[in-house]
């Protein structure tokens, strides 16, 4: 028997069943770790639950224990996933000030310096919960120091090192180079809080632009008159 037209056009009925999954979508993991990132940064590793972070995504706490046996496992993955998107930001123009330390004339490295830091400060501007979750996790010096020595401390060294190379190689005077990264990682996170605490306060959008240019004017000119050459002008920036 031949088939009416409209039986031909008309589409396959739908199998009953799981509706199909959208891949574009954030996996239940991701989103746990969003969640729990957000809050450990707001209360830190002891005022956040796993019963709290799995209010926040709207699923059972029987599921996150499913992705993460324990809070610290938990805990451990946020730091892991922001040093993912940090290593991915800064590993170029490390590796830039690397090869300018290296082999490169002396205003190459005071370049690859100020892109560093460029890359830095708009790092934390789009990922501010990593300022606040490192102060948390700060606020006791004393734990969780394997956090530190997996996550900071790699990057941290990668600078530093490309710092003394340049200046044993007469470039630029740096005796104490982990003082200068630590100097300008802190600083670049109090300049975080400062437009965190901006906001809080209902600060206007055109006050936290002004203060985003005027932490980077300042960031530039330490990285110049630092590294200024004996008896040259710093750039003001």
């Amino acid at each position: 028997m031949r088939k009416s037209e409209e039986d031909v056009s008309a589409p396959p009925a739908r199998r009953r069943g799981r509706p199909p999954r959208d891949r574009s979508a954030p996996s239940t993991s991701d989103r746990i770790l969003a969640a729990a990132t957000d809050l450990f940064a707001r209360h830190g590793a002891d005022g956040a639950s796993m019963r709290d972070i799995a209010a926040r995504v709207g699923i059972d706490v029987s599921s996150v224990h499913h992705h993460f046996p324990s809070k610290a496992s938990l805990y451990d993955a946020c730091f892991a996933r922001v040093f993912d998107l940090e290593r991915a930001t800064l590993t170029p123009p490390v590796r830039a000030l690397l090869a300018a330390a290296r082999s490169g004339p002396a205003a190459d490295v005071v370049r690859a310096m100020h892109d560093l830091v460029d890359a830095f400060v708009d790092f934390l501007d789009d990922h501010p919960q990593t300022t606040f979750l490192w102060l948390r996790r700060w606020l006791d010096p004393g734990l969780h120091l394997s956090l530190d020595e997996a996550y900071s401390l790699p990057i941290y060294g990668e600078i530093e090192r490309a710092l003394l190379a340049a200046a044993t190689r007469g470039l630029l005077v740096e005796p104490t180079p982990h003082i200068t990264v630590r100097g300008l990682v802190w600083a670049a996170h109090g300049h975080v809080t400062s437009l965190a605490a901006l906001t809080a306060r209902g600060g206007d959008p055109v006050t936290a632009d002004r203060e985003r240019r005027e932490f980077r004017a300042y960031a530039h000119r330490f990285v110049d008159r630092l590294y200024a050459p004996p008896g040259a002008s710093a750039v003001d920036g």
